[in-house]
């Protein structure tokens, strides 16, 4: 799509162009643009009546399906931005989220204080499916964190919604175009999935949307539909790994042009695996983080060459240097400083800060690069614990068990688990005798259950310092120390 022209539109005019088009295999079946663009039009008339309009966010709470690009389509049509959240965010996170976006309304979950759409929604037929006038979204997008502080952050893309703009992207990503079918295999809600998967429809593929993530239903739909292109956590290619040999042997995986994989470290063994099984040169990892100040990516033949490394950067410049931001020599860990490229402006916060030294940001990211440039992160963040490709920060859900009247102090820590990367472990100091359940029940009312600890522990004492910090890190290391 060569045109300047808002996201909303270029979309109505790709419909246009081949109206019959799948735009969607969803869930509950195909869809075409026309379709698409009809339903998304309803939805942008639906939205306005109740209140939504230029530069508004708007809070889609809905499961991977047709009426969320409905939904998503339909706020870009009238100049507004996507805050794309969780459909199973528990209120008391909906309403912090809420208060920091101020959206006009709520999509697919209730909201306290403003008009909201239920889950199960779709746009209203009633209303008419003809394209809207022209209107540019100030940013395109609006994904969420829960942010290290422990309370949630937006992270508002810095790009308006042109358009050519947004799918400039597709050629390093090697996002290709009409008939390639690009492969939905993790909750829309995640920035990842999110951007690809909206670049790849602008860019005319028809996408394949799944909302179950088992390895077996994942391989076979990829099969079945002939993809061409499919982003996956490593815990998924994991899962799709840890199949029966006859089942693997018989998928028949040869349409596949690109694996992208972003989200979390990738154990070795998997990547070895993937690359033998696809070739090398199929496989493409990414590391960015949401904010994308600067990107590396790798394919399977450098990484060959270079066992472990995220890559170098294709976007921005990147540099290992201390908390302060003063350079660390070649093959010293440290921290990973970002500078975006020039003129450029490649997010902002919403209900938080960046970290900004000379110019240069940090995301907390910890790794050393080689004498080559390329960069091998040692651990995504010192307290960050990503589970299957999620992140989850301690504070966060430490802030929540805060709440419990009968938890003294406590730290959130995370522990290797061969699923999912690692599992949230809580340690606990206590006024009284409380069950795991209880604890695990009153933290699931407040936050997704990505974030709910598996598993528990008692102590008697204090846990933070006078200083009140806690140190995290040392917790974490005692408990890998003793299960050896």
């Amino acid at each position: 799509m060569d045109d300047h022209i808002p996201v909303g539109t270029g979309f109505d005019r790709l419909a246009a162009l081949d109206p019959d088009a799948v735009a969607l295999h969803a869930p509950d079946g195909p869809v075409t643009r026309a379709e698409l663009a009809a339903a998304s039009s309803r939805a942008a008339r639906e939205f306005a009546a109740l209140g939504v309009g230029q530069d508004d966010l708007v809070t889609i709470g809905l499961g991977n399906g047709a009426a969320f690009y409905a939904a998503v389509l339909g706020a870009w049509k009238l100049g507004a931005v996507p805050q794309p959240v969780s459909a199973k965010l528990p209120a008391a996170e909906l309403a912090a989220l809420v208060e920091i976006a101020d959206p006009p309304i709520v999509v697919g979950l209730e909201a306290a204080d403003r008009p909201w759409l239920p889950a199960g929604w779709t746009p209203d037929p009633a209303l008419s499916p003809d394209p809207l006038p022209p209107a540019l979204p100030p940013s395109w997008k609006a994904p969420t964190s829960g942010g290290s502080t422990g309370r949630p952050k937006i992270i508002m893309a810095g790009a308006a919604g042109w358009a050519d703009e947004v799918t400039a992207r597709a050629e390093r990503l090697r996002i290709g175009g009409p008939g390639d079918v690009f492969a939905v295999t993790a909750p829309l809600y995640h920035n990842a999935p999110f951007m690809f998967s909206l670049i790849a429809l602008l860019r005319g593929c028809p996408l394949l949307v799944l909302d179950r993530f088992d390895g077996a239903h994942v391989l076979d739909a990829v099969v079945r539909h002939r993809v061409h292109w499919f982003y996956a956590v490593p815990t998924l290619m994991g899962r799709i790994l840890r199949l029966p040999d006859d089942v693997r042997a018989a998928a028949d995986l040869s349409s596949v042009r690109t694996l992208l994989h972003v989200g979390a470290p990738c154990p070795e063994p998997v990547k070895r695996a993937w690359l033998d099984w696809l070739g090398p040169e199929k496989v493409l990892e990414l590391y960015a983080g949401t904010e994308s100040v600067a990107v590396c990516m790798i394919d399977g033949v450098e990484w060959l060459a270079h066992p472990g490394s995220v890559g170098r950067p294709v976007s921005g410049e990147m540099r290992i240097a201390d908390a302060d931001g003063t350079p660390l020599p070649v093959g010293e860990v440290g921290e990973v400083w970002m500078r975006p490229p020039p003129d450029t402006t490649t997010y902002r916060y919403l209900g938080a800060d960046s970290h900004v030294v000379d110019g240069c940001e940090s995301i907390g990211d910890l790794g050393h690069m080689d004498a080559e440039g390329y960069l091998f992160l040692a651990d995504r963040r010192s307290d960050l614990i990503l589970v299957g490709g999620s992140n989850v920060y301690p504070a966060e859900v430490e802030a929540a068990l805060a709440d419990h009247p009968h938890v003294l102090s406590c730290c959130v820590i995370g522990l290797p688990d061969e699923d999912l990367g690692a599992r949230v472990h809580a340690i606990v100091e206590l006024a009284a005798e409380v069950s795991d359940e209880d604890l695990r029940s009153h933290v699931a009312a407040r936050l997704t259950s990505t974030k709910v600890p598996r598993t528990w522990e008692r102590v008697d004492g204090p846990l933070r310092e006078d200083t009140g910090k806690i140190r995290r890190s040392a917790l974490r290391e005692a408990r890998l120390t003793h299960r050896h």
